[in-house]
């Protein structure tokens, strides 16, 4: 059984840490960028009930999903805008879930 806050329908995005500070490491190298706000992150939305799934195939099981109505579900999405980096840095990110599911895959 897994406990869902909400109706799953919220999406989210992420990002895999080493991404992170690879990016980050050039970000602060780059003299274009100094003192200027940029987005670095994941423009991959993934619903919570959509995450379930994807690990339920690559666990080869059903979860019974509990959903609680009363807990706070966050905002409704959040991803990141990643257009400056990429016309900045060249930024380009292989989707984390995509990446996540190939890491979980067992033969």
């Amino acid at each position: 059984m897994i406990e869902i806050w909400g109706d799953g329908s919220q999406t989210r995005s992420f990002m895999y840490i080493s991404d992170c500070v690879s990016e980050s490491t050039k970000i602060v190298h780059c003299d274009q960028l100094i003192a200027t706000p940029i987005n670095l992150g994941s423009s991959e939305l993934v619903s919570i009930n959509g995450l379930v799934s994807k690990v339920e195939r690559i666990a080869g099981v059903t979860l019974k999903r509990q959903y609680d109505l009363s807990a706070p579900r966050g905002v409704a999405g959040r991803n990141s805008d990643n257009t400056f980096i990429k016309q900045t840095l060249g930024w380009s990110q292989t989707p984390a879930s995509t990446r996540a599911a190939a890491h979980l895959r067992m033969d």
